[in-house]
């Protein structure tokens, strides 16, 4: 069995012992290889030992997680957020597609979150620079998405997207350009974060961008026509929705 090393950075004693219980039980390829209390003491650490994987709390009593990291020259290892229940700093989470956990932290979370890392063998500097741009800007509309592919992290413009198709827990985009990419996130997650940026789910298994409904024909089961002629079912219980949708527009 491959095994795996951690740091812990966290300003609680409790929360960086309780972490290192669940990794104990849970998580038996994990090896904590130090820990820390605060952003300076953690710097020093980092200088000293590179994990595998870091878990750093986003409010410490010295700063952020983001001012240790800005004190590194580079971010060779995977981080693992840990955040309090702050609606604004998750949805900033869902847009970064950064991986986070919620004090107190549910083992199970904590399981699909190492899951999701142990496949994962990607360079994600970039995501963690648009974590802390969104963070920083919170009352600014969000104008970008990263999307986290197989192979790459794609920062893309939210309305250069036309639409989304799900197909079980992939999810796949379609842009103006032509171009596509799928993620391994489901739709209905797609559809809770942009639910407010002029996106709609007109089935179960299509959430489309409004700005490019070119017309919805009422015939046939109904169904929407995209401006890049894309033909796009609409449910039945989704109709009256739409309707009153496209009314609004």
């Amino acid at each position: 069995m491959k095994k795996y090393t951690a740091i812990i950075i966290d300003d609680i004693e409790q929360a960086r012992t309780t972490i290192k219980q669940d990794l104990t039980t849970y998580a038996k390829d994990f090896e904590v290889i130090g820990e820390a209390g605060g952003v300076v003491e953690g710097a020093k650490l980092l200088k000293n030992q590179m994990p595998d994987i870091l878990f750093l709390d986003i409010q410490m009593q010295d700063g952020s997680g983001f001012d240790l990291l800005d004190l590194l020259p580079d971010i060779p290892f995977k981080i693992i957020f840990i955040t309090a229940s702050d609606a604004h700093a998750i949805k900033a989470f869902r847009y970064a597609a950064i991986d986070y956990l919620l004090k107190p932290i549910d083992p199970d979370e904590l399981t699909s979150a190492l899951d999701k890392f142990r496949k994962s063998g990607i360079n994600e500097n970039d995501k963690y620079q648009f974590l802390n741009e969104r963070l920083k800007n919170h009352n600014k509309p969000n104008e970008r998405l990263a999307l986290h592919s197989q192979d790459k992290i794609q920062i893309v413009e939210i309305q250069s997207i036309i639409r989304c198709e799900s197909s079980v827990n992939y999810t796949t985009f379609f842009f103006k350009n032509g171009d596509q990419v799928v993620v391994t996130r489901t739709l209905k997650e797609f559809g809770d974060l942009l639910g407010d940026q002029g996106f709609f789910r007109v089935h179960q298994s299509h959430l489309v961008n409004t700005r490019f409904i070119k017309e919805y024909v009422k015939s046939e089961g109904g169904h929407l026509v995209m401006k890049d002629a894309t033909l796009i079912p609409v449910s039945v219980r989704k109709r009256p929705e739409v309707m009153k949708m496209l009314e609004m527009i």
